[in-house]
Formats: structure tokens, C-alpha cells, sequence
């Protein structure tokens, strides 16, 4: 009788991943990489367990938004006081606060819970094409599409 496959945390086996950012859609980009973070590009995934590989991603500055988001996109924030909205557009977002524009979209693609916020500590967003784990040794992944 054959039983399922289930991963046990302290046997999975961690890649490193470096992904070039330049001319990448924000959407499609942030969706694979989710899809790395959780270990769904493995065959050994396991749903309750972090499987996922570490990412880095250089160039953050440079990625593409379609249509009229650079204008239209709006990012809220709130200080939890009265009248405390604050908002950025994505042309804002992406001129002052590149990586950060990334990590939100890849964090909203990921579990809401401890899982994913373990998940996410795998990433490493920079604004410019130099980062800071060379080493780690890390592969250039080939995005799809």
C-alpha cells in the first residue's frame, strides 16, 4: 500500500533563487514568486509545512506595471488614528519605496498566518541590481512566460 508524501521541516532542502526584476509585469512577477516561497515548484510539497526556496530580486526599481496603474494604483496606510490615511501612488511607490512595492504584492500571494509570515522572511527585495548573498551561491531563475 502506498502512502502520501509528506515533507517534515527540518528535512527539506533549500535553494537559492536570484530573479532579475527588469521589465517584469508586478502581478506575474509577484505570483511565481509566491509560488517559489511556498515550495510550490516542488514536487515534494507538502500544504502545512514551509517547503519553499529563498528568492532574491535585483532591480526592483525597473519592474512594469500595465495599463494606467502608475497613476491610478493607490497604496493606504493608517497611523490607527483619527484621520490618519495616508496614501502613495504606484509612481511614488516605485520611484521612493521600490522594494517595498514587491514585498506587498508577493505577501498579499501568501498564507495569512504564521506559515506565511515564515515564508516571506525568505525574501530578499533589492532596488538596484547589487545584493548582499553572493555567498550563498544563488542560481538565476528563468521566470516563465
Amino acid at each position: 500500500m502506498r502512502t502520501t508524501f509528506m515533507a517534515k521541516a527540518n528535512e527539506v532542502e533549500r535553494k537559492w533563487y536570484v530573479i532579475d526584476a527588469e521589465g517584469q509585469t508586478l502581478g506575474r512577477l509577484a505570483s511565481e514568486v509566491a509560488a517559489i516561497l511556498r515550495g510550490k515548484n516542488k514536487p515534494t510539497f507538502t500544504p502545512n509545512v514551509d517547503t519553499g526556496d529563498h528568492v532574491i530580486i535585483i532591480n526592483a526599481s525597473k519592474i512594469h506595471l500595465t495599463g494606467k496603474k502608475l497613476n491610478d494604483k493607490i497604496y493606504y496606510r493608517h497611523s490607527q488614528y483619527a484621520g490618519g490615511l495616508k496614501t502613495r501612488t504606484a509612481l511614488e511607490m516605485r520611484t521612493n519605496y521600490p522594494e517595498r512595492m514587491l514585498e506587498l504584492a508577493i505577501k498579499g500571494m501568501l498564507p495569512k498566518n504564521s506559515l506565511g509570515r515564515q515564508m516571506f522572511k525568505k525574501l530578499h527585495v533589492y532596488a538596484g541590481s547589487e545584493h548582499k548573498q553572493q555567498a550563498q551561491q544563488p542560481e538565476v531563475y528563468e521566470l516563465r512566460g
